[in-house]
C-alpha cells in the first residue's frame, strides 16, 4: 500500500540561552490510507514537537530537518500560503489544549463555518449547516444554541469536543491528534473513539493518534511508535507490542497499567527514576538511567534503531533481546 505520509529522519532542534536544545533526533515513518499510528511516551518525549515540526507550527526558536513527503510533496520545504491550502484541509490536527486553540473573541459558529468558507468555498448558510452536524456528531448538546456561544462558555471537555468537531469538517486525508480524548470522560472517549473509527472506515482517513492512554492505543492503533527522550524507543505492531514488548521502557509502561483483577495490597508498579531534561546534544541511551539492563554501553553511545530479525519489530537498545525475554520466562 502506497504511503500519503513518509518521514525521514526527522530532528527538531530549539535555540535557548544556554545553546541549542535537541527535542527529536532522527525519526522515520510511514502512514498509509486508513491506517493508525500511536504515539505514546511520557511527556516530554518529543511526540508533539514531532508533528508540530510536520505541520510547520513550531517555535519561533525551533528549526526542524529531514523530510516530511505528504503525497510525495516536503511539507518542511513548502512556504505558509501552500502550507496554508493544505492544513485544516487535506491535513488536520485536533491540538492538545482547547483552550488556547480557540479564539476568544470569536464565536464557535464562526471558528468553525470559516474553515469550510476558505476550503471548500461553501456560502454562511451551508457552511453553519455542516457545523451543525458535525457538533451534533460529537455529541454537544443543543448543537443549534451552541453554536453561537463563546468558547469560554463551554466546559473543558465541550470545548475538546468542539476541537475534534473543527478538526473533522473537512474530512482530512490525515488527522493529527494530539491527546484528543484528555479533558472528556470515559462514556464521550467511547463516543469520539467510534467517530473517528466510522470516519476512517467511511473516508479512509489515516490518523497519528498521540496519547498517554494505552487503552486507546489498543482500540485505535494499527501502529505503535514509543518515545523517549527525543528517540524512538520501539516501532511494533499494536498486536505485537502489548503481547511482547522488546523494548525496557515499553515494557516499564505496559506494567505500570493498573490491573482490574489486583488487590488492594498491590502496589502500583513504576518505573523508577525520572523523565531527562532535554539535551543539549544525546551522548547516550537517554533511558540508560532508568534502566535495569543498562551497561557501559548504554552510557556511552545512542542506541540505533534496528529491525529485530523474524519479529516484525524496531526497537532501539544495547541490550540483547533474547537474554531479555529469557530473564522474565
Amino acid at each position: 500500500m502506497n504511503a500519503i505520509l513518509q518521514v525521514n529522519n526527522l530532528s527538531v532542534q530549539f535555540r535557548t540561552g544556554d545553546g541549542v536544545v535537541d527535542a527529536v533526533n532522527g525519526i522515520n515513518f510511514s502512514l498509509s490510507k486508513g491506517q493508525t499510528l500511536g504515539i505514546v511516551g511520557e511527556s516530554g518525549s518529543g511526540k508533539s514537537q514531532s508533528v508540530l515540526a510536520m505541520m510547520g507550527l513550531l517555535a519561533q526558536n525551533g528549526t526542524a530537518h529531514g523530510r516530511v513527503l505528504f503525497h510525495g510533496h516536503d511539507l518542511l520545504a513548502m512556504n505558509t500560503a501552500l502550507l496554508n491550502q493544505i492544513r485544516g484541509d487535506r491535513i488536520a490536527m485536533i491540538f492538545q489544549d482547547p483552550m488556547t486553540s480557540l479564539n476568544p473573541y470569536l464565536k464557535v459558529e464562526r471558528q468553525m463555518t470559516e474553515v469550510l468558507q476558505f476550503h471548500k468555498g461553501m456560502d454562511r448558510k451551508a457552511a453553519r449547516a455542516q457545523a451543525l452536524r458535525m457538533l451534533d456528531a460529537v455529541k454537544i448538546p443543543d448543537a443549534a444554541r451552541r453554536l453561537d456561544h463563546y468558547p469560554h462558555e463551554f466546559s473543558g471537555g465541550m470545548r475538546q469536543r468542539v476541537m475534534i468537531a473543527m478538526a473533522l469538517l473537512c474530512e482530512p486525508e490525515l488527522l493529527i491528534a494530539d491527546e484528543p480524548t484528555t479533558a472528556l470522560d470515559v462514556t464521550v472517549q467511547a463516543q469520539i473513539l467510534a467517530l473517528l473509527r466510522e470516519l476512517q472506515r467511511d473516508t479512509g482517513t489515516a490518523i497519528i493518534m498521540i496519547t498517554h492512554d494505552l487503552g486507546v492505543v489498543a482500540g485505535l492503533c494499527d501502529e505503535v511508535m514509543v518515545m523517549y527522550g527525543g528517540l524512538v524507543m520501539e516501532h511494533a505492531n499494536t498486536d505485537d507490542l502489548f503481547a511482547k514488548p522488546t523494548h525496557p521502557y515499553t515494557r516499564g509502561l505496559l506494567a505500570a497499567i493498573p490491573r482490574l483483577k489486583s488487590n488492594e495490597t498491590d502496589r502500583l508498579v513504576a518505573i523508577p527514576g525520572t523523565p531527562p531534561q532535554a539535551s543539549r546534544q544525546l551522548k547516550a541511551c537517554p533511558f540508560a538511567p532508568r534502566c535495569s539492563w543498562a551497561s557501559d554501553r548504554c552510557l556511552e553511545e545512542v542506541p540505533v534503531i534496528s529491525p529485530v530479525p523474524g519479529r516484525g519489530v524496531q526497537r532501539a537498545c544495547h541490550h540483547p533481546l533474547d537474554a531479555m525475554e529469557a530473564a522474565h520466562a
